[in-house]
């Protein structure tokens, strides 16, 4: 191995570094998430106020928690439990649904994580 070659390894690390970090970095936190039920308009809350919201679906009652700039899906009346299995969401972006029971929540922010999620 040449000092040419010692060279190019080190840069390429520092480049995948620099990349790492400008790509990979912390999303930006958000404020507010929107809850959507069914067609009804959807609601915003803050997510710097701990609370308990219970959202009527056809299926029956959807229940989620704001607690300290977080949300997440605690209980559903649906059979497989994505929603709630999808755990806290707190980045800009960040979404979880309850499709069975048509209840949808997306964290809002200045900076989203995604555009867009294709499956």
């Amino acid at each position: 191995m040449t000092r040419a070659d010692v060279l190019v390894v080190i840069l390429a690390a520092a480049l995948l570094a620099v990349l790492y970090a400008h790509f990979w970095s912390a999303p930006t936190l958000a404020a507010q998430v929107r809850v959507q039920e069914g067609n009804q308009p959807p609601r915003i809350y803050a997510l710097d106020q701990d609370r308990v919201i219970r959202v009527r679906g056809p299926l029956g009652d959807s229940v989620l928690r704001i607690r300290h700039g977080r949300v997440r899906f605690v209980s559903s009346p649906c059979r497989g439990k994505i929603c709630v299995h999808a755990g806290w969401l707190s980045h800009a972006g960040e979404a979880a649904a309850c499709v069975p029971n048509r209840v949808s929540v997306q964290v809002l922010g200045q900076d989203p994580r995604f555009d867009a999620i294709n499956s």
